[in-house]
């Protein structure tokens, strides 16, 4: 049999002949594919400004030093998201705090993010910190609610948007909040690796409507270089290194094939949103649905992800294994950050319920665009036999 990843990367010819027309070019980093990427992604996503980078790890590193967090800061993370979310927090030296997930989303709690912010000092207020919520899976995080606590505590809200561009969810109102637009994050990131929704290979970009954290972030993916003059000027060719960046540039390359794959991303979100209809319609019956709990389904979620949850969190990790042994992959989206042996020495004593509930029963099953019916079928038919086999 064939294997079935978990996920992975949609490539077809007008892809190759784009990448391939670059390659032919006078320009493989450096050149007018990375300008034109980001003038797509700023039309695309609805933002002012848009900084590609080198990865979505980069475009957090970026945004969060282009906002000014130092060693002085505090960000709150939910636990539950790729550690990158809360390391690049640490790159700039700010102290990270963890607050719990909602357990049958994994999205970030409000009431408990309240309540890390009731624990956080006067003083502290005092300096420049930051809240990430994490659009986890694709579904919006609730940014509304978040912004509102944000602006209370005096901290800036930023918003992890790799699994989520192009996806919305009504708000109380009836409002449409769209991820990473601006109206709600002083800055989004997203990442361009070959699992999400816009592949380039690698990748990220920071997306924001905030002129001076935009020109502050593409001066430091560039090893905080800034070139003053024109080409009119008598001296076009001078630069001046005026703050310590790094390299987190975007290569023409890339961008190339993130520009062709922008096109279809609406196309990429159909075909998500398709194949998470028919997993709910499946798994919400007998025999899955005594054993498995799937997502709800979301018109707007972009599907990055599509996590079931076992009921008895003791065959999460046998099923795990049993897909394997049937050649399909599947993955754990995510261990808790406060977890790991890094962030174990920086604070112990870390448990929150939400994400320990949603860790210990979660599993992502095969979901990307170009999985078929068949495929698809595959896996509910291997998913079916665990849960049958006695």
């Amino acid at each position: 049999m064939d294997l079935i990843p978990y996920s992975r990367q949609s490539i077809n010819e007008e892809d190759i002949s784009l990448v391939t027309k670059t390659l032919s070019s006078n320009f493989l980093t450096q050149g007018p594919r990375v300008p034109e990427f980001e003038k797509s992604l700023e039309s695309k996503m609805g933002v002012n400004h848009a900084i590609v980078c080198s990865s979505g790890t980069a475009a957090l590193h970026l945004a969060y030093a282009s906002a000014g967090i130092n060693e002085k800061s505090l960000g709150i993370v939910p636990a539950i998201t790729f550690a990158a979310t809360a390391n690049a927090l640490r790159y700039q030296g700010a102290e990270v705090h963890f607050c719990d997930v909602e357990p049958e989303s994994g999205l970030i709690s409000v009431s408990s993010l309240e309540e890390c912010l009731s624990n956080v000092s006067d003083e502290q207020k005092e300096n420049l910190n930051l809240i990430a919520p994490v659009s986890f899976s694709g579904s919006v995080a609730p940014l509304v609610k978040c912004k509102e606590i944000a602006d209370k505590n005096n901290f800036i809200l930023m918003e992890d948007a790799s699994h989520s561009p192009g996806a919305w969810k009504h708000n109380q109102g009836g409002e449409k909040v769209y991820s990473a637009n601006g109206k709600y994050a002083l800055a989004s990131t997203l990442s361009f690796h070959p699992v999400k929704h816009i592949c380039a290979g690698e990748g990220g970009a920071v997306l924001t409507n905030d002129e001076e954290l935009a020109r502050k972030a593409s001066q430091l993916r560039s090893h905080g270089i800034n070139r003053p003059y024109h080409e009119d000027d008598d001296m076009p060719w001078y630069y001046e290194q005026e703050e310590l960046g790094w390299n987190y540039r975007l290569t023409d390359l890339q961008a190339a094939l993130g520009l062709s794959q922008l096109t279809r991303i609406e196309q990429f979100l159909m075909k998500r949103r398709a194949l998470a209809k028919r997993y709910n319609q499946i798994l919400n019956q007998s025999p899955f649905k005594e054993h498995i709990h799937c997502p709800p389904f979301e018109d707007g979620h972009a599907w990055h992800l599509y996590i079931i949850r076992f009921i008895d969190h003791n065959l999460r990790n046998q099923a795990y294994k049993f897909f394997k042994s049937n050649n399909i992959l599947t993955q754990i989206h995510y261990i808790p950050v406060y977890k790991h042996p890094y962030y174990k020495k920086l604070r112990k004593n870390y448990s929150l319920p939400g994400a320990e509930a949603f860790y210990q029963g979660c599993l992502s099953i095969p979901m990307f665009p170009d999985l078929n019916e068949s495929e698809q079928d595959r896996v509910l038919k291997t998913l079916e036999t665990f849960l049958t086999q006695g």
